[in-house]
């Protein structure tokens, strides 16, 4: 999930590498041919579970629907209100909207430690886009208050369609279909309806081989290589504990915008990257074990550890604790019974 998520975070740093290829065009290539390619290399697959996902044909539909959705939405938003604002609104609230369709759908309880990371997370993103707001807002080219309200709308979206399709495609792993056939299924769908978007709006990309070189990276890397290791993770988290992970890729998208691009990051960004590390400290840890029921429990008697109380079986006669056995020891005088 972890490394999904850094390869992720280089999207809007490529993206702002052609200039001339539209959000549309830029969502359309990395979303559209990653997830054609998850098809085919999961063919075999998919074709022989073919029964299976058609019992759960709705799931699949709902899976690839999102998944077209998402980078339209996503692109559009880092289009109209930057980079880092758009990447914090699409992944900050994403595990938001993932909790509520775990909720609703699977009626499942938010743990603690969840609550405690994502309350973290999210205070970190929102420090990051204060700080990226107001670095725009004060510098020459500062963009319009409606085209950014506009670009914090469909990263809302985007948020929606990426915990939509994190939960169906858990849904499919968890009722026996295996992650790469999950995958490949909902992403190939994504991508074919994404198959007419590329035509339409795909040509800048062919225009020139820096566009071209784009294009291919966002596809075979961020998005065919990163969401086939999001796969894996799902077969072993929640959705809405990867979604929360994945909080780290717009701390990613801020670190490269200021060592790739040249932007700057003033101190409250860094304090968020801080609080979105703390988040993913909080969620990684490992579980303290769990005492297994039955097991003995260290006794808290004033004999020091692992010493247990005396008991009186009779005058003259107590159990001794290293017997373990449990028989009575000698009697005070030292003779044993009967002599």
């Amino acid at each position: 999930m972890l490394a999904a998520s850094v390869l992720w975070g280089t999207t809007g740093t490529a993206a702002t590498l052609a200039p001339a290829v539209g959000p549309l065009a830029v969502g359309a290539v990395a979303m559209g041919v990653g997830g054609l390619l998850q098809a085919l290399v999961s063919a075999t697959r998919i074709a022989r579970l073919a029964p299976r996902l058609r019992t759960e044909r709705g799931t699949v539909l709902l899976g690839g629907i999102s998944v077209a959705l998402y980078p339209l939405a996503f692109y559009s938003s880092m289009r109209l209100a930057g980079v880092a604002v758009g990447t914090v609104v699409s992944i900050g609230t994403a595990p938001l909207a993932s909790a509520v369709i775990e909720r609703i759908a699977d009626r499942r309880r938010l743990t603690r430690r969840w609550r405690v990371g994502a309350a973290l997370g999210l205070a970190g993103t929102a420090l990051l886009c204060v700080a990226e707001a107001a670095h725009a807002s004060g510098g020459a080219a500062g963009r319009s208050m409606g085209a950014t309200l506009l670009g914090v709308a469909l990263g809302l979206v985007a948020a929606t369609t990426y915990a939509l399709y994190a939960w169906a495609a858990h849904r499919l792993i968890t009722r026996g279909v295996p992650s790469r056939a999950a995958m490949g299924a909902v992403f190939g769908l994504g991508g074919l309806l994404l198959v007419p978007v590329l035509l339409v709006t795909g040509a800048p990309l062919v225009a020139s081989w820096s566009n071209a070189a784009v294009g291919a990276y966002m596809a075979l890397v961020p998005m065919f290589l990163g969401y086939v290791l999001f796969g894996w993770g799902l077969a072993h988290v929640p959705a809405s504990t990867a979604t929360t992970l994945s909080l780290l890729e717009p701390a990613v998208a801020a670190v490269l915008a200021v060592l790739v691009v040249g932007e700057r990051l003033p101190v409250v960004g860094w304090f968020g990257i801080a609080l979105v590390v703390a988040c993913l400290a909080v969620l990684t840890a490992p579980a303290a074990p769990r005492a297994r029921p039955g097991a003995p429990r260290p006794s808290r008697s004033a004999g020091g550890p692992g010493r247990q109380p005396l008991r009186r079986l009779g005058p003259g006669r107590r159990r001794d604790p290293a017997r373990a056995d449990g028989a009575p020891s000698r009697p005070a005088g030292g003779r044993r019974p009967g002599r």
